[in-house]
């Protein structure tokens, strides 16, 4: 027998909060709740104002989000982790487990930016472009999940100290820069950027619970 849910309160916990914040910025932005929208407009132009008026930085955030932290990018590292789990260590399961989440993440954002239909933000004076609807960030989204994955692999894994703290550190610079760069290319609302964290965390938290409940389940059939 699975052992019952109430041995792994943490995870449930984490993961109901991450379904309950989800779902009520979700409802916020599909209502267009005025002080949010106020507040995303307010910080919008501040930042665009900033991004027209240092160039240099704008351009290297490009460069970031373009080729560093492009979705793309993120997609052909975790295909990469899921080749070196099947050739290093034959495992499968957990490739697969891999993939098939990173593939069920993109296939939610793209659900999701079609049910809210969000415009981006519009420029008279644009410093990049970006097309589809805005929320929520598929770039903030895609580097939350791989990012998270990854790590919660490195963890399960047992790696050592300097290590983890690397990944940690590579992880954590990622996933919020590239949130904190598509606000700043005004190329998406900053409530874009925290729908993509807790959604992507959301997706990572039911990966792990699903992958728990799997292998419980292998090693206590009924």
């Amino acid at each position: 027998m699975r052992p019952p849910a109430s041995d792994r309160p943490a995870p449930l916990l984490t993961t109901a909060v991450l379904a309950l914040s989800s779902a009520l910025l979700l409802a916020l932005v599909a209502g267009e709740w005025p002080p949010l929208v106020a507040l995303d407009e307010g910080i919008a132009d501040t930042t665009h104002r900033w991004a027209v008026a240092d160039h240099g930085t704008t351009q290297v955030l490009r460069i970031l989000t373009d080729w560093v932290w492009d979705p793309l990018t993120m997609r052909l590292l975790c295909a990469a982790v899921a080749v070196w789990l099947v050739w290093r260590r034959s495992a499968w399961w957990t490739a697969l487990w891999l993939a098939l989440t990173c593939a069920l993440g993109t296939a939610a954002q793209q659900s999701l930016k079609a049910a809210v239909g969000r415009p981006r933000p519009q420029w008279p004076d644009p410093v990049d472009s970006a097309h589809y609807a805005a929320f929520p960030s598929g770039h903030t989204m895609t580097a939350t999940v791989v990012c998270g994955l990854l790590l919660w692999l490195l963890h399960r894994g047992g790696t050592g100290r300097t290590l983890w703290r690397t990944a940690l550190t590579a992880a954590g610079v990622s996933v919020v820069g590239v949130g904190l760069t598509r606000v700043w290319l005004g190329v998406h609302w900053p409530s874009d950027v925290l729908g993509g964290w807790l959604l992507g965390a959301l997706v990572v938290a039911l990966a792990v619970l699903a992958y728990e409940w799997e292998r419980d389940g292998r090693k206590h059939p009924h």
